[in-house]
């Protein structure tokens, strides 16, 4: 099978010819699933260009890799910010960027697995610290509206680590344990664990939070000898408190709010 050639390129053309070579390298790693074809002569094959034209554009495969990969990442932060401005309330709006996150995750799983699950790459240019440190960024930017309001208790940066750490781990396990009886409505479960992460932040950042001065006076502290497993609550008081707590929530919510469907006539 002939190797297709293409025309040099003019003087000014070179921003073309790296994005061709870049559209090049994304259809073979898509069709792989695997980085140890995207080979710097596989790529000028499949552009139509000889291999020291692609060296003009990338030093290296890692340099080619990390390109394509970064290439894909700047989608993230666009997923991550329609999810977050589809509805108004900020505890919502986090709600659906973190689901958000976890499908885009699941959508790009190589590009995922190289940059967020892999071991961290030699070189000045770290294309892996730059994708996390904007997945960081963008839950971060979703957190602070929810502490503003007063949903969330706690410095924004560290409840957006604690809600990377969750996300992230639900799109690493799916990646990396595919054979695992996941639910086959994947975007029902990206929103129940973007629920949970946001549900779970808000109670814990409320148990660590000081009491209010409207909240009833706390039981005497424990004795210092007392184990942690002996002064916590029981799973028994858990269950009457999340029940209450619950029961209010659902009395509240109404079918018009932006995140469920309208009835209609309305």
């Amino acid at each position: 099978m002939s190797t297709p050639t293409r025309r040099r390129a003019r003087p000014g053309e070179g921003a073309l010819l790296r994005e061709e070579i870049l559209r090049a390298a994304e259809a073979l790693l898509a069709e792989a699933g695997d980085e140890s074809v995207l080979t710097l002569r596989a790529v000028a094959a499949r552009t139509g260009v000889t291999t020291p034209a692609v060296y003009r554009h990338f030093a290296d495969k890692d340099a080619l890799v990390a390109a394509v990969c970064m290439r894909v990442w700047e989608a993230l932060g666009r997923e991550v910010r329609a999810g977050i401005e589809s509805v108004d309330d900020a505890f919502q709006r986090l709600r659906h960027g973190a689901a958000a996150y976890v499908r885009f995750g699941l959508d790009h799983p190589v590009q995922y697995r190289l940059l967020m699950m892999g071991p961290p790459r030699s070189g000045s240019a770290r294309p892996e610290q730059e994708a996390a440190t904007a997945c960081l960024r963008y839950l971060t930017e979703a957190v602070r509206p929810c502490v503003d309001a007063g949903v969330l208790i706690g410095d924004p940066q560290e409840i957006a680590l604690r809600a990377l750490t969750a996300v992230h781990g639900c799109v690493a396990l799916m990646i990396a344990h595919p054979y695992f009886p996941w639910p086959r409505d994947r975007d029902a479960f990206a929103d129940e664990v973007a629920r949970m992460t946001g549900l779970g932040t808000a109670a814990l950042g409320r148990l660590l939070a000081e009491p209010s001065t409207s909240a009833p006076p706390a039981p005497a502290p424990a004795p210092a000898s007392a184990s942690p497993s002996s002064v916590a609550p029981s799973s028994a008081a858990y269950v009457a408190a999340f029940a209450r707590w619950s029961d209010e929530l659902r009395a509240r919510e109404t079918p018009t709010r932006r995140d469920q469907p309208r009835p209609r006539g309305s």
